[in-house]
């Protein structure tokens, strides 16, 4: 055993080392084969033969030693020894076991085109009859892991991906009813989703990382539906789940179902992998919808813990008076998975309501219960459309999306509204007393970024958020609705101070008063240089009346307490202090300064796609600028002088 040891010791330091070990192909395989197939306390020959194969496959492409090697082993018949290590009782073993068999079988399929028989009869077997255990998380890994180098994989295509999962539909379903069965209300499926067994908490968080890659993967199976087909399972976990890990893993896994996000880590470093786009058709998007937005109506919100947010190192210490902030992760995955609900199931009804189902503002009252429940930062608020910049204002792209599902429902509540005979100032109080008002959500949003067009701009340009898409909905909505616009900006005449997020505030020092001053950073840098692009022809501008509404929206107290966009702070003019509060023409400030940071916004888009600089055709967009902005511009100016003469 000890001349196995280190012959097997020579041999990995050689390949680690980049060198060729001194014995031949033939004999460095049989080592390797004899220690997979030697048992002995500890695991020492099969862990070093383990991991030997792993290097071996991964050196193939760039060693003929390697090469040789791995087709000597093939003759021994390699697969059927490594698998039977994913029953190993030492956890170390059997993930190395694991790690190797993915390795081999993705080798393979480049060499032959061929699955082994081995890997899948013993992944079959513990999907479809084995309970809980070490061979089944590996089993589940292992899956995982081949689905995840073949998506990633330029050389493969869905061919192959589909002809490996149709081996494996009918195990996977029968394993997911164990973990996650169908039917029933996400109460009652608690008492058959978990049990309070580690082994089988383990299996489960195994399991969903595998549904994750499965519905990234965009091959037609059953099995790759199967996260919108289990959603009310998937939202029993959340709720009911015996570790708070583990409904954590389920909550964020159902937001990015929601927001078709899955698999997006396979994305990264390269281009998306083809699966990815087709992760969701309609009909499981709203299958998912209609499943939260059930559970919802049957009070699963209620159910839902968020605990206080880790720190690392352990709890923090909390002093006399001092609270400590809920899970800010949790409440943005919970959030997100019942506003994009309401967003798919406004989408697909055609802006008709659903017979039987509540009002989609019914669903936002009982997530601000919610949200009120658990964070006692949010339950503070007054004016509740300051929630979505306090909640998300450290994470751009959830941001967006939240906006963009509220702006859905806002015109969606305006419609029912205005259809009924009612409408007007009405609409927005009601929109605002919900915390749902996109006039609100867009001047918070202009304030955070200091009503810099760069930033803007940075986020057109950038693929990571919906701003686009975003921006492009707001556009039209403001182009039928100036008199809201100006309402919003009524309130929030005085700028808001940078205040801290949710995240932030657990760990700032606290927020000066109003006019101490804002957060300041160093400048933002800017993904294009166009300061120096040419200029181009002004397109032709039609000068109109715009007729602002009465005076109100954000309140200073609330909008004082909001976030400046963790990447973009900026100080604040003075012109829009705390002391033009006073003003006779409240929110003239806030409303010229929003109209200027858009125009410079439509000038440098015009100016970058003259040059062919832009990245895409903003045809429209700069259609909707000029229809949304510079007819009203001339007019907000002169009022903006006017204030600022009264204040002199």
């Amino acid at each position: 055993m000890e001349e196995l040891l280190g012959h097997l010791t020579d041999v990995y330091r050689c390949l680690a080392s980049g060198s060729c070990p001194q014995r031949s192909a033939v004999e460095v395989a049989r080592a390797v084969f004899s220690g997979l197939c030697v048992h002995v306390r500890g695991g020492d020959a099969s862990s070093l033969s383990l991991s030997l194969v792993h290097r071996l496959v991964s050196g193939a492409r760039g060693s003929r030693f390697c090469r040789e090697v791995l087709v000597e082993l093939r003759g021994l018949d390699l697969l059927p020894q490594l698998v039977l290590h994913f029953q190993s009782e030492d956890q170390v073993v059997s993930h190395l076991a694991a790690r190797s068999v993915s390795a081999c079988v993705c080798y393979h399929l480049q060499e032959s085109g061929a699955v082994s028989p081995a890997w899948q009869r013993k992944c079959v077997e513990a999907f479809q009859s084995a309970p809980p255990s070490a061979e089944l998380d590996a089993c589940l890994w292992s899956l995982t892991d081949v689905l995840k180098r073949l998506i990633k994989g330029a050389r493969h295509g869905e061919y192959i991906l589909g002809e490996i999962l149709s081996g494996f539909d009918c195990s996977l379903l029968s394993l997911c009813s164990k973990f996650l069965p169908e039917g029933g209300s996400p109460a009652t499926q608690s008492e058959v989703v978990f049990t309070h067994s580690s082994q089988q908490v383990s299996s489960f968080c195994l399991l969903l990382d595998l549904l994750e890659v499965l519905s990234a993967s965009g091959v037609c199976a059953q099995s790759q539906r199967l996260i919108h087909a289990r959603c009310p399972a998937l939202l029993a976990a959340v709720g009911h789940g015996s570790e708070y890990f583990v409904r954590r893993k389920a909550a964020l896994l159902l937001k990015r179902a929601a927001l078709q996000r899955l698999g997006e880590d396979l994305a990264l470093g390269g281009a998306a992998p083809s699966g990815l786009k087709q992760a969701g058709s309609g009909c499981q998007r709203l299958s998912l919808a209609r499943s939260v937005l059930t559970a919802v109506d049957q009070d699963w919100l209620h159910g839902v813990q968020v605990r206080p947010a880790a720190f690392f190192g352990g709890t923090k210490q909390i002093r006399d008076g001092e609270t400590q902030e809920a899970d800010c992760v949790m409440l943005r995955a919970i959030s997100l998975i019942v506003l994009k609900s309401i967003e798919i199931q406004i989408q697909t009804s055609g802006g008709a309501a659903v017979h039987g189902a509540p009002e989609p503002c019914v669903y936002v009252e009982r997530l601000w219960g919610f949200l009120r429940r658990c964070s006692v930062q949010l339950a503070g608020l007054r004016h509740l459309c300051c929630w979505i910049s306090l909640l998300f204002g450290e994470q751009d792209d959830d941001m967006m999306e939240a906006a963009r599902a509220l702006l859905a429902l806002f015109l969606h509540h305006r419609d029912q509204t205005m259809s009924s005979g009612s409408g007007g100032p009405a609409v927005l109080a009601a929109a605002c007393s919900s915390g749902f008002n996109p006039h609100c959500h867009f001047v918070l949003l202009l304030h955070s970024v200091s009503f810099d067009h760069s930033i803007l701009l940075d986020f057109l340009i950038s693929s990571e958020t919906c701003f686009l898409e975003y921006l492009v909905r707001y556009l039209k909505c403001l182009r039928d609705d100036w008199p809201g616009f100006i309402w919003a900006c009524g309130g929030g005449a005085a700028a808001p101070d940078c205040g801290p997020s949710l995240q932030e505030s657990r760990s700032a020092p606290p927020t000066p008063p109003a006019g101490a001053g804002s957060c300041v950073t160093p400048p933002q840098r800017r993904l294009v240089d166009y300061d120096s692009s040419d200029g181009s022809d002004p397109e032709d501008m039609e000068v109109c009346d715009s007729r602002p509404g009465p005076p109100g929206g954000l309140g200073n107290a609330d909008a004082a307490r909001l976030p400046a966009s963790p990447r973009h702070r900026r100080r604040l003019s003075l012109t829009d202090s705390p002391g033009a509060a006073a003003a006779p023409r409240p929110g003239v400030v806030t409303s010229a300064r929003a109209v200027q940071c858009l125009c410079e916004l439509r000038e440098v888009v015009s100016r970058l796609h003259a040059r062919k600089l832009f990245p895409y055709n903003p045809a429209s967009l700069l259609k909707l600028l000029t229809q949304s902005f510079l007819p009203v511009a001339i007019r907000l100016y002169t009022s903006c002088l006017q204030t600022v003469f009264a204040l002199l």
